[in-house]
């Protein structure tokens, strides 16, 4: 196809780009509060959306109020009290003739407020109602006191409430937001989207959708727009997705301009695969062939393996760097953590050194001397496969040929420290003839298909989909923690059976008395408490005196931290009590129960993990999340979730739905889930046409694509090498 351009651009750009100042009421100095919140030009404001709405276009009846819907009232002032109790307070009586009366409470006001509210005069009130002690009130509402005569025209539009910018008050922020409306270009100079491509969708034009959302008319499906799936709102949020969709593309595409080495098996990874203790599953064998076709491109791959906990990400990974080593190339793997980092290096000298492959390990615990040899066997070439933390991406580590980086929980890791580790390739990363290694990025918290569509456009997707065989599955309960004398006795029992057991906390000291949490206002909010790693360990060995108990914490010096895990793992240690600082990188076979205490405070994947450090060996496991109550409804959902299924990707999905891609995507780029409108989850049937919109303007039109994420991402930063 040939490539066009869209012809309004230069319209638009003469408009959207104009600077703020032009607005009247916006000086420098207010100028310069919105530019703190990203907001220079009139597109800025036209982009920025509200978080909800209010209904003043009709008033409700004092007695047909609901507790907690909100509503807009008018009424005459029938009483006026000031106290002072706990605090100033000010509380309005007003009624409306339906024999019931509606309480005003302030508990920041002016004299000149109180002044306003003398018996009889007439006022227009918006807020939310609550229960109160003498029937329903309203705190703090909106309201204005209306003249003999005036005042009575009811808003035409529901009006937006936007995002707070600190020093703008809300209405001076709606009067320059309407500002900037009145200057919207017209349909043809606005829209960006080609004809051809938009009306398919049944969507309106992007004109249209601004004004609606920003001004809904009267007759707006309030119920729609408050949840977001208006067609106004899916119109804009599908341009949103397709921007950020496109800014990925494109980032990909720059990255693949880049030369990597091109490696081709020769035999060494298939020596590996051959002399492992056991058979690679389906799956296994699958993405190794993926990641080999990978390699034997000159462009360099971006792949992320998600796997479930023990679905065996490492020996992939390992196989992959063996093809690497077989180049006469180097290869780094990198984890977040040293606990985990030293587990992937016991796994690979156990798998490597047999086929003389030497291993070179950099932390921050290796100093002195020990430091100075390893880094000039990882420049000199002599060590072909480096592990270690974040250690490696540090200015004084040279590597002689980088072909692979390896980067285990890349969730874990910012942006800037994976780019790093890239950059460490022959010729410095970007810099001329630079070779960039490829990189090969792997989770054990499984991608759910919505965030993998939209969030990792940037990289190839492979999912290990199958447990090795002989994996038990994981019996999982929820218990009250009244029943904690109960778990201690099955840990006896399971100890006296050569068992080994895991005991989670989730703090490391007992706060002081005040700093512990749930100091609520009036006694008003839940208490929430947290049984500490230290208290229970002491606790359970003075209740289980006869087995060897350990502690692993995150305060702990690394040398107590692995004497006390490698003693744990030859069976030494009976019980662990540890923090979620076990979470990844821990592999003991013989460990068969796990205890997580105040299971309500974590996440969906943090106790999927944590689940996946027992059902390691052939013995039956369990896992037993011990909650405090009252458990929220969001605790409740996430506990019936882990006793429901051993699915990671099945929790991934379930976990995207309760949080929202913000915590699941973590570190991972910067601003990627800090979306205006849109929502990954209530969105997700948009992006396959997304996927096919930005495919046809990727070739059709490209300087449009350009356009579309100029804006709605901007200049904001995107690594998608990372």
């Amino acid at each position: 196809m040939a490539r066009r351009t869209t012809g309004p651009a230069p319209a638009l750009a003469a408009v959207g780009d104009t600077p703020l100042t032009a607005l009247a009421g916006c000086g420098p100095k207010v100028a310069e509060k919105l530019a703190a919140r990203g907001m220079t030009c009139l597109q800025d404001l036209w982009l920025q959306l509200p978080r909800q709405y209010e209904d003043r276009t009709r008033l409700t009846p004092i007695r047909a109020l609901q507790p907690g819907v909100a509503a807009q009232v008018e009424g005459r002032v029938e009483a006026v009290e000031r106290g002072f109790r706990y605090r100033p307070m000010l509380r309005v009586a007003i009624g409306d003739g339906s024999q019931a009366t509606l309480v005003l409470r302030f508990f920041h006001f002016r004299a000149a407020q109180v002044a306003q509210f003398q018996p009889g005069a007439r006022v227009r009130c918006y807020g939310t109602p609550r229960p109160g002690l003498h029937g329903l009130e309203i705190v703090h509402p909106s309201y204005q006191v209306l003249g003999a005569a005036a005042g009575d025209e009811l808003g035409d539009a529901l009006d937006p409430v936007y995002p707070a910018v600190e020093g703008i008050g809300p209405v001076s922020l709606r009067r320059l937001i309407g500002l900037a409306l009145d200057r919207l270009p017209d349909d043809e100079s606005l829209e960006l989207l080609p004809d051809a491509l938009r009306e398919p969708l049944r969507l309106p034009s992007l004109r249209k959708a601004l004004l609606t959302v920003h001004r809904p008319p009267r007759d707006a499906d309030v119920a729609a727009l408050l949840a977001g799936t208006h067609p106004a709102q899916r119109r804009l949020a599908l341009e949103e997705l397709l921007a950020h969709h496109l800014s990925l593309r494109r980032q990909r595409m720059a990255q693949q301009a880049h030369a990597a080495p091109v490696l081709a098996d020769t035999g060494l990874a298939a020596r590996l695969r051959d002399d492992l203790p056991f058979r690679l599953t389906g799956a296994q064998q699958r993405v190794f062939d993926e990641i080999l076709l990978d390699l034997a491109r000159p462009s360099p791959m971006l792949r992320l393996v998600q796997g479930d906990v023990g679905s065996g990400k490492t020996v992939v990974a390992a196989m992959a760097a063996m093809v690497a080593v077989a180049g006469g190339k180097q290869a780094a793997l990198m984890a977040p953590t040293e606990l985990l980092a030293e587990q992937h290096l016991a796994n690979l000298r156990g798998w490597l050194e047999p086929l003389g492959i030497p291993i070179a390990w950099l932390a921050g615990k290796v100093t002195g001397k020990a430091r100075a040899q390893v880094l000039a066997q990882v420049a000199s070439g002599e060590a072909p496969m480096v592990v270690g933390t974040h250690a490696l991406m540090q200015e004084g580590v040279v590597f002689h040929d980088l072909a692979l980086a390896i980067i285990d929980e890349q969730h874990r890791f910012g942006v800037h420290q994976r780019l790093a580790l890239r950059d460490k390739g022959v010729g410095g990363g970007d810099g001329p003839g630079a070779i960039v290694p490829h990189q090969l990025v792997m989770t054990a918290t499984p991608i759910p298909r919505t965030l993998a569509m939209s969030a990792y456009a940037d990289l190839d997707v492979s999912s290990i989909d199958e447990l090795p065989p002989g994996r038990t599955p994981v019996q999982t309960v929820a218990l009250s923690s009244e029943r904690r004398p109960e778990l201690v006795e099955r840990i006896r029992v399971a100890c006296a059976q050569g068992r080994q057991a895991y005991w989670i906390c989730t703090l490391i000291d007992e706060p002081e008395e005040g700093d512990k949490p749930g100091a609520a206002m009036n006694g008003a909010s839940m208490k929430i408490e947290a049984q500490a790693a230290q208290t229970t360990f002491e606790a359970l060995s003075a209740q289980l005196p006869e087995l060897g108990i350990g502690l692993v914490h995150g305060r702990m010096k690394p040398a107590e931290k692995q004497a006390t895990m490698a003693a744990f793992k030859a069976g030494r240690i009976d019980l662990l009590v540890a923090t979620t600082v076990i979470e990844v990188g821990v592999d003991v076979a013989n460990a068969s129960l796990m205890i997580i205490e105040n299971a309500e405070r974590l996440g969906l994947a943090q106790l999927h993990q944590l689940r996946g450090r027992v059902g390691r060996g052939s013995a039956e496991s369990s896992c037993v999340l011990l909650y405090r109550s009252p458990l929220s409804m969001l605790a409740r959902q996430r506990l019936e979730t882990m006793r429901e299924t051993s699915d990671g990707f099945v929790i991934a999905e379930k976990d995207l739905e309760l949080r929202g891609p913000g915590e699941l995507l973590g570190t991972r780029q910067t601003g990627l889930a800090e979306f205006r409108l849109a929502d990954l989850v209530r969105d997700a049937d948009l992006l396959p046409q997304v996927h096919a919109l930005a495919e046809q303007l990727l070739v059709d039109a490209p300087d449009t694509a350009d356009r579309i994420v100029a804006r709605w991402v901007g200049s904001a930063v995107r690594y998608a090498g990372a």
